[in-house]
């Protein structure tokens, strides 16, 4: 499998309520860090592993995400503007990453599992990855497809280790034998997002309901019918869920210890 044909669904459709100091203005994908939204920053780690498919399923203030990327030139390159000439201005030392992105409204308030039904077009391949346009991390997405492929199940989730608010998994053996979206099992799992998974995913455990969410039904059902694999992953993770998170973020890139920068400048 080329990883470089692999599509990466990337959930950028929330509201971010809990953010609203930092994202009242913005879609919380383009809240930033360090001056980049952290949507850059997932998908820096994604290209850094060789994946260059990205779909990203929008909603909330979507307009904004789709001129980020079409005006990306103009946020990442030094350029020269001449006020008094019509000429285009004169850009310096052009950086441009290899990314094919594909941008689908999904809905203004869709759950997530319907927001990734309506982008089922473009996932024409047997494997996709998909996470979430607010949680990064130092995950070694070579080990992630590794344990997808080894596991033979239909999904692989990320399990983590933050005292969180996240999806807790019981875990036996590299089985996910049940899934909820609030901790109630002292197993000290939870899910960190940066899942894998095969069509089928799409095509027998999810449907168009807009109230579908993932984090419901599809994953219990996927870990009920013993389809989910889990991924340890016990280095750095963190969801960019509340105001607190993004300044320590921050704080973390500014001071050059980001743990999830795993790419090279």
């Amino acid at each position: 499998m080329d990883k470089r044909d692999v599509p990466v669904v990337i959930l950028c459709g929330g509201m971010g309520t809990r953010l609203r100091e930092a994202s009242e203005k913005l879609p919380k994908p383009l809240v930033d860090i360090g001056g980049k939204p952290i949507l850059w920053h997932v998908m820096k780690t994604y290209s850094h592993f060789g994946f260059r498919r990205f779909v990203l399923c929008l909603g909330y203030k979507s307009d904004l995400i789709r001129r980020y990327f079409l005006d990306y030139g103009e946020h990442q390159n030094d350029f020269t503007l001449n006020l008094a000439s019509t000429e285009q201005p004169q850009w310096h030392g052009v950086k441009a990453e290899d990314w094919e992105i594909t941008f689908v409204d999904t809905g203004l308030q869709s759950g997530t599992g319907a927001r990734v039904k309506r982008v089922a077009q473009y996932l024409d391949q047997e494997t996709f990855m998909l996470t979430y346009g607010d949680g990064i991390g130092a995950v070694d997405l070579d080990q992630l497809l590794a344990n997808h492929a080894a596991g033979g199940r239909v999904g692989t989730v990320t399990g983590v280790h933050p005292a969180s608010r996240y999806g807790e998994m019981h875990v036996e053996g590299d089985q996910v034998s049940e899934f909820n979206e609030k901790p109630t099992l002292a197993t000290g799992w939870v899910s960190g997002g940066f899942f894998a998974f095969q069509r089928a995913m799409v095509d027998r455990y999810l449907d168009d309901d807009p109230g579908l969410l993932l984090e419901h039904e599809p994953l219990r059902s996927l870990a009920s019918d013993g389809e989910l694999t889990i991924n340890p992953h016990e280095g750095f993770w963190m969801g960019m869920d509340t105001f607190r998170d993004w300044t320590e973020l921050n704080q973390l890139w500014d001071a050059g210890e980001a743990p999830w920068k795993v790419w090279e400048d």
